[in-house]
């Protein structure tokens, strides 16, 4: 449900993301490797998930790159006085009571534009031990989109954006190459242990998709 393209984004809106790019830029942080230029259509897959800052990070990161981020969030934060100013941020509503999942929901989303970056926190909660919840591939697979893995290093400032992967449905094989991307940014950092851990288990049908 993208809001009219005439339609001036709403003051709050406006002020929030320079609030947004003005901390990114006055904590320093920087970009190590940028976004594929080719590619319109995406799912940042981003980890680690340490802090609820993570996501001013990543839209300073995006606007270095030009691109404006989405994200998806429950459909009740979509009404009244919230709805535009949550359409402005990137936010893609998603209902989950009604028939359609959210995984078809997002897919159509997907085919609805003509560009979408969408970024997921795919650790899902910043309490985790490392292991990825799987939502973020069903949606890649279902949007037929690749996913670009992103690293967020809050020690050294950086933002690094991975090589794209097309899903190829085999989630296991496509989780380990995606965890043996990000051990190679941060080799001895636990939770990444964790995801590379979770991805061989899975491949040995040790655990659930």
């Amino acid at each position: 449900m993208p809001h009219g393209p005439n339609r001036t984004p709403t003051l709050a809106s406006r002020i929030v993301r320079r609030i947004i790019l003005a901390i990114w830029y006055l904590r320093g942080w920087k970009i190590d490797s940028p976004l594929p230029r080719h590619l319109k259509k995406y799912v940042i897959a981003g980890a680690p998930h340490t802090t609820n800052w993570d996501f001013v990070f990543f839209t300073g990161a995006t606007h270095e790159e030009g691109v404006k981020p989405n994200f998806m969030g429950k459909h009740t934060l979509f009404t009244g006085f919230m709805r535009n100013f949550m359409l402005d941020m990137g936010g893609i509503p998603v209902d989950r009571t009604a028939k359609a999942n959210a995984t078809e929901q997002v897919a159509a989303e997907f085919a609805a534009r003509d560009e979408l970056a969408l970024v997921i926190a795919c650790e899902g909660t910043r309490k985790t031990d490392g292991k990825w919840r799987s939502g973020f591939y069903h949606i890649a697979r279902a949007a037929d989109v690749p996913i670009v893995p992103a690293f967020a290093d809050n020690v050294r400032k950086i933002i690094s954006f991975g090589p794209p992967m097309l899903p190829t449905g085999n989630y296991g094989e496509d989780l380990l190459k995606i965890a043996e991307w990000f051990r190679s940014k941060l080799p001895d950092y636990e939770r990444f242990k964790v995801l590379e851990q979770q991805a061989r288990d899975i491949i040995a049908g040790k655990n659930d998709v």
